[in-house]
C-alpha cells in the first residue's frame, strides 16, 4: 500500500521530534578539537546546531550554539509541548536553556585573551584560525552579538562573521510564547524561579534589540554586513510583542509576585515606536521594478548579489506578530515567494520536470556556493509554512484557502521526495542529485519540520 502524505508526515514527525531531542543538552557527546586543544563537554541548556562531530571532513563542524539556532529549536521545543508530545520534559528544557542563556552574560573576552595560557595548545597550522582583538571586547550584552559560544558555555575563539543580531530577537520571541504558554496552563507548572529567570532573560533581549536594530549586522546566513531584512522584521516582532507582554505587566504583578513598575508601561511605549520605526523602514525594502522585497541594504559603496533570498520568507514565518504588512497577508510578500519559486524551478536540476503536486525544492539566493548551493530543508519547509500561514488567513472552505494549503502540500510533498528512508534531515540537498550535502542532522531542519506541521495542523490539515 503506498503511504500517504498525511501518513508520512506523522512517521516523519516522530523521527523530527527524536533528532532534534538528541541537540538539547547533548551531555552524553564530548568533542575534541585536537588543533585548538579544547575538548568541549556541552551542558545543561545548551543547543548544538549539530550533534554530528564532523570537522569539514567534508562535513561542516556545527558542534556550537548558535543563537539563532537554539531559540528555533526552544521554540519548536514548546509547540511539542503545547501539542502534548512533551511533558516535563519540555518544561525542564527550557528552564535550562534560560539558566544557560543567562550564565553567557558573564562570560568575558579579555580576561581569555590576557591570561598567561591564552593560544598555548593551539597548533601552528591552526593559528591562523583564531580570533584577533575582536575576542577581549566580548563581555557582557555584546556575548548575544556574538553568533555563537561552545555548548559548555565558552567563547568560541574562532574567526568567523560577526557581529549578528537575529540571535536575541528571536530568541525574545520564542521566551514570549513560552511564557504565553506557560500562562494558558495550570499555576505551577514551573516554579517561580524559573519564571522569573525567563523573564529576565526577555527584559535582557527586548533591551538588546532596542539598543542595536539600527546598527549593521551580518545576515542570517552569516555572510554579508548590512541592514538584513530578516533581523529587522523579526526584530520588529519581537519589539511589538514585547510592548504588549511589558503593558500587561504594568500595574499588574511580576513573576515573584511584587508589584510590576509603572517603567514597564513607558518601556512599552518605547519598544512599540521603534517596531513601528521598522516596520516604516522595511516598505523601503519592496522593489517594485522586479516585484519583490529586496533582502537586505548593504551600507554605502557596498553591493550584493542576493537581493532575491528566501531569508525574506524565513522572516515571516519567525515573526507571526499579528501585522497584516510584512506577513504571509501581504501580496507583496506573496509576490516574492512566486519570484523565489521562478527562480529556483529554473536554478535548480531537480526542480526540472517534478511530477504534478510537487513544488520545487527552495535554497537561498541565485548565486549560492555554499557546499552543493543546493536546497535547504528549512527554507522548503519555510516555503510550505509560509503557505499555511497564509491559509490561515482566507475564509474556512474559501477557494483561496484550498488554493494556499495545496500549495503548501506540494512544497511538503518536495521534503519527502528528498528525505531518505530513515527521515534523517540534513542542511542542505543537492541541486542536482537530490543527494543530501553539508551538516548532518540539522537542530534548525528537524525544528522547521515540527513547525510547519504544526501550521498545518492549525488549519485543518490532519
Amino acid at each position: 500500500m503506498t503511504e500517504t502524505l498525511d501518513q508520512w508526515l506523522a512517521r516523519e514527525h516522530r523521527h523530527a521530534v527524536r533528532e532534534l531531542l538528541k541537540c538539547i543538552s547533548a551531555r552524553e557527546i564530548v568533542k575534541v578539537r585536537p588543533g585548538l586543544g579544547q575538548t568541549v563537554r556541552p551542558i545543561a541548556g545548551s543547543i548544538v546546531a549539530s550533534p554530528v562531530l564532523a570537522a569539514y571532513d567534508p562535513d561542516p563542524d556545527y558542534f556550537f550554539h548558535w543563537f539563532r539556532d537554539s531559540a528555533i529549536v526552544i521554540d519548536a521545543v514548546r509547540l511539542l509541548f503545547e501539542a502534548g508530545d512533551l511533558g516535563a520534559e519540555a518544561l525542564t528544557h527550557f528552564s535550562d536553556f534560560v539558566r544557560f542563556s543567562l550564565s553567557l552574560r558573564q562570560l568575558d573576552g579579555h580576561s581569555l585573551t590576557s591570561s598567561p595560557h591564552w593560544g598555548k595548545n593551539v597548533t601552528p597550522d591552526f593559528a591562523r584560525f583564531l580570533r584577533g582583538e575582536d575576542l577581549s571586547a566580548v563581555a557582557g550584552d555584546s556575548v548575544y552579538a556574538d553568533t555563537r559560544v561552545n555548548p559548555d558555555g565558552t567563547l568560541d575563539v574562532l574567526r568567523w562573521n560577526r557581529p549578528q543580531h537575529d540571535g536575541p530577537p528571536l530568541r525574545a520571541l520564542a521566551v514570549l510564547q513560552w511564557l504565553r504558554a506557560l500562562q494558558a496552563r495550570e499555576p505551577g507548572t514551573i516554579g517561580p524561579s524559573a519564571l522569573a529567570e525567563a523573564e529576565r532573560l526577555l527584559r535582557l533581549d527586548l533591551a538588546f534589540v532596542e539598543a542595536r536594530w539600527r546598527e549593521p549586522s551580518f545576515d542570517v546566513w552569516e555572510d554579508e554586513l548590512g541592514h538584513d531584512y530578516f533581523t529587522l522584521r523579526v526584530s520588529a516582532a519581537a519589539l511589538r510583542l514585547g510592548a504588549d507582554w511589558l503593558q500587561g505587566k504594568a500595574g499588574g504583578v511580576d513573576a515573584l509576585g511584587g508589584h510590576a513598575d509603572r517603567a514597564d508601561a513607558l518601556m512599552a511605549d518605547a519598544l512599540r515606536a521603534d517596531a513601528h520605526a521598522i516596520l516604516a523602514w522595511l516598505d523601503r525594502f519592496w522593489l517594485a521594478d522586479t516585484g519583490h522585497y529586496r533582502s537586505r541594504i548593504m551600507p554605502p559603496g557596498a553591493t550584493s548579489t542576493r537581493m532575491l533570498d528566501t531569508a525574506v520568507l524565513l522572516s515571516v514565518v519567525h515573526s507571526r506578530d499579528g501585522n497584516d504588512v510584512h506577513s504571509a497577508q501581504d501580496p507583496r510578500m506573496q509576490a516574492t515567494l512566486y519570484q523565489l519559486e521562478e527562480l529556483f524551478d529554473q536554478l535548480y536540476p531537480i526542480n526540472h520536470g517534478r511530477p504534478p503536486g510537487r513544488s520545487p525544492a527552495m535554497g537561498r539566493y541565485a548565486d549560492d556556493v555554499y557546499y552543493s548551493g543546493g536546497a535547504w530543508y528549512t527554507t522548503t519547509l519555510g516555503a510550505a509554512e509560509f503557505c499555511f500561514l497564509a491559509a490561515a488567513a482566507q475564509a474556512p472552505r474559501s477557494e483561496q484557502r484550498a488554493d494556499w494549503l495545496a500549495r503548501g502540500d506540494g512544497f511538503l510533498a518536495t521534503v519527502r521526495a528528498f528525505t531518505p528512508p530513515s527521515g534523517d534531515l540534513s542542511e542542505q540537498f543537492d541541486r542536482r542529485t537530490g543527494e543530501q550535502t553539508s551538516a548532518k542532522h540539522l537542530a534548525w531542519s528537524y525544528a522547521s519540520f515540527i513547525s510547519c506541521t504544526a501550521a498545518r495542523r492549525s488549519v485543518g490539515r490532519s
